[in-house]
C-alpha cells in the first residue's frame, strides 16, 4: 500500500514539474514575442545604455532580477499556477499608454509602460500568487528604463545652493547667477555633469537591491533606500564644495578640468562604501524560505495539475492585446501628414506694431529637428519686442517639440545666461492666461522672455499639457502640429519695465499670432 501511495506521489510531482516547466517556458516565450513586437522601444533603450555612462547599469538589471527570482525558485514551486483575466485589462491601460507616449515622441515613458508589461505578463500567465512571490525582482525590472533627466534642474539648484553657502560659511566672498558663481580665486558654475544625477540613480539603483538582499522587514528596507536617495544628493554638494576650495587653495591648478570628475567618483564610491557598511549593522537574514513540496501538497491531482491548455488560451490573449497598439501606431505613422510647413510670415495690419529693421539682440533659442522658424522684430514708439516661432510637424524623437534639447541658452554659451524659470499668469482683458517667464543675462544685456506653446488651436505653457495634448491629437487622427512663440523684450533693472511691454504686445498680436499658426496647420499645397 505504501508503494502505491509513494508511486502516485511520485507521478503527479513528474506531472507538476513537467506542467510547471512547460508554463514557465510559454511564459518567457510570451514575453519574447512581446518584446519583439515592441522592439523599437527595446532598441531606443540598448542605445541609450550603449552612449551614456549614466545608464549603462541597465545591463545589468535582467541578471539581478533573474538571480532574485532563482532566489525564490523554493518558494515557487509550493504555489499553483493559474492563468489570470484580470491583469488584461491592466495590460489594456500600459498599451494605451504606450500608444500616447509613441504619439507624443515620450521615449522614456514608452519604455516604462513596455516594462511594466513583462509583471503584468507574469501575473496573467502564472496567477496572481506566483506574481506576489516574485512582485520585488520583477519590479525591479523597472531600473533599466533610462530615467533621471528631469532631476538635473532641481540638482542643479540644489548644489549650487549648497555649494555657495559653504563658501559663505567658509568666510569666502561670493557674487553669484543663477548657476553661475564667482569667488576671488576664478570663476565657477554647476552644469549637468556636476548636478549628481549620476550618483543619485547609480545610488539609487545598488541600495534598492541591498536594502532587498540585506534586510527582511519593509520598514528597514524602506529607511534604507531613503538614505540612499538623500545622502549621494548631500554628498555631491559637499563633492562640489571640496572641489571648489581645493581649486582655490591650489590658485585655480587643481581640480579645474576632468580631474575633478574623477575626484567625483573616488568620494562617491567611498561614501556608498560608508553607506553600505553601517546599513550592515542592521542586516536581517531572511527567513527560511525553502519548504517542503511534500509537506505542501497535500492537495489533489486536479488541483495541483498545470492548466496548460488555459495557459496557452491566456498566452493567446496576451499576445493579442499587446499587438493592438503598434499595430494601431503604424496605421497612424501610414497616415501622416506629408504636407511641407508653408512660410510663416507675422504682420500687425491693425497697424499698431511695426516691423523692424535692427534686431532687439543676437540672442535666438536652440531647437533640434527640422522645424520652419520665423524671426521677427516689432517696435511701437520707444517699445522694442524680439517674436520667435517655430513650427513642427510629423514629430518624431530627434524632430519635436517639447524636448530637453530645445534650450533658450546652451550651457556652452559664454554670453548667455539663463538666469531664472516661472509660470506667470498674465491679464488679456477679461481672459487669464499663463506664460513661462525666463530672464536671460548677458554682459551688457538684460532679456525678459515669455513662452508658451500652440498645439492646433490650444494653447497653454505647460510642457506636460502640451505633450497630452499633442498625444491626444494625433491617435485621433488630427496631426501632431505644434508651435512653440516666444516673445522677448530688454530691460536695464527692473524686469516689470520688459513685463509691460510684452504684456501690450500680446494685447495686440496673441491673436494675430495664433490666426496665423491656424493658417499654417490648414494651408493645402498642390
Amino acid at each position: 500500500m505504501n508503494i502505491t501511495v509513494q508511486s502516485q506521489r511520485t507521478a503527479v510531482g513528474s506531472r507538476m514539474i513537467n506542467g510547471r516547466s512547460v508554463t514557465a517556458l510559454i511564459t518567457l516565450l510570451v514575453i519574447a514575442v512581446i518584446l519583439g513586437i515592441y522592439h523599437t522601444t527595446v532598441e531606443s533603450m540598448v542605445a541609450i545604455w550603449n552612449r551614456s555612462d549614466t545608464y549603462a547599469h541597465g545591463y545589468l538589471i535582467l541578471p539581478f532580477s533573474v538571480y532574485m527570482i532563482w532566489k525564490k525558485r523554493a518558494m515557487l514551486s509550493t504555489i499553483q499556477y493559474r492563468p489570470d483575466y484580470m491583469p488584461l485589462s491592466v495590460l489594456v491601460g500600459l498599451g494605451a499608454g504606450w500608444l500616447l507616449a509613441s504619439a507624443a515622441s515620450v521615449v522614456v515613458v514608452e519604455q516604462y509602460a513596455l516594462v511594466a508589461m513583462i509583471p503584468v505578463i507574469v501575473w496573467a500567465l502564472l496567477g496572481l500568487r506566483a506574481f506576489s512571490a516574485i512582485l520585488f525582482p520583477l519590479a525591479y525590472l523597472l531600473f533599466a528604463v533610462p530615467f533621471g533627466e528631469i532631476f538635473i534642474p532641481p540638482l542643479i539648484d540644489f548644489t549650487a545652493d549648497f555649494t555657495v553657502g559653504a563658501l559663505q560659511a567658509t568666510g569666502i566672498p561670493v557674487y553669484r547667477e543663477g548657476s553661475f558663481f564667482s569667488i576671488p580665486s576664478g570663476n565657477w558654475s554647476v552644469v549637468e555633469a556636476c548636478s549628481g544625477v549620476r550618483y543619485l540613480i547609480a545610488s539609487v539603483t545598488l541600495g534598492t537591491l541591498y536594502a532587498y538582499l540585506t534586510y527582511h522587514s519593509i520598514s528597514r528596507r524602506l529607511i534604507f533606500i531613503a538614505f540612499s536617495i538623500v545622502v549621494p544628493i548631500v554628498a555631491n554638494g559637499v563633492r562640489a564644495y571640496l572641489i571648489v576650495m581645493t581649486g582655490h587653495l591650489s590658485d585655480m591648478q587643481l581640480a579645474v578640468g576632468v580631474d575633478h570628475l574623477v575626484y567625483g567618483w573616488i568620494f562617491f564610491g567611498l561614501v556608498m562604501l560608508l553607506l553600505f557598511w553601517i546599513g550592515s549593522f542592521w542586516r536581517e537574514d531572511h527567513l527560511d524560505e525553502t519548504v517542503s513540496v511534500e509537506n505542501s501538497s497535500s492537495a489533489s491531482l486536479e488541483s495541483s495539475s498545470v492548466p496548460i491548455k488555459s495557459t496557452l488560451g491566456m498566452a493567446g490573449l496576451v499576445v493579442a492585446v499587446a499587438m493592438i497598439w503598434p499595430v494601431y501606431l503604424n496605421y497612424l505613422n501610414n497616415k501622416s501628414d506629408v504636407r511641407p510647413i508653408s512660410e510663416i510670415s507675422v504682420a500687425d495690419l491693425s497697424g499698431k506694431w511695426s516691423t523692424a529693421s535692427a534686431s532687439l539682440t543676437d540672442w535666438i533659442p536652440g531647437y533640434i529637428g527640422f522645424p520652419r522658424q520665423f524671426i521677427g522684430h516689432f517696435y511701437r514708439e520707444n517699445k522694442h519686442v524680439g517674436l520667435y516661432i517655430t513650427y513642427y510637424r510629423n514629430q518624431d524623437q530627434n524632430n519635436k517639440l517639447v524636448s530637453s534639447s530645445n534650450v533658450l541658452v546652451s550651457d556652452r554659451d559664454s554670453r548667455w545666461r539663463n538666469m531664472d524659470g516661472s509660470k506667470r499668469n498674465i491679464s488679456l482683458g477679461d481672459a487669464p492666461f499663463t506664460v513661462h517667464q525666463n530672464q536671460l543675462h548677458a554682459s551688457k544685456e538684460r532679456l525678459l522672455i515669455w513662452r508658451w506653446f500652440w498645439l492646433i488651436g490650444y494653447e497653454t505653457a505647460d510642457p506636460y499639457v502640451a505633450k497630452m495634448i499633442q498625444a491626444l491629437n494625433r491617435v485621433w487622427g488630427n496631426g501632431d502640429d505644434g508651435a512653440e512663440i516666444i516673445i522677448a523684450a530688454g530691460y536695464e533693472h527692473d524686469p516689470e519695465e520688459a513685463a509691460a511691454v510684452l504684456r501690450e504686445f500680446m494685447a495686440d498680436m496673441k491673436p494675430v499670432i495664433a490666426g496665423k499658426l491656424q493658417a499654417v496647420h490648414s494651408a493645402q499645397t498642390d
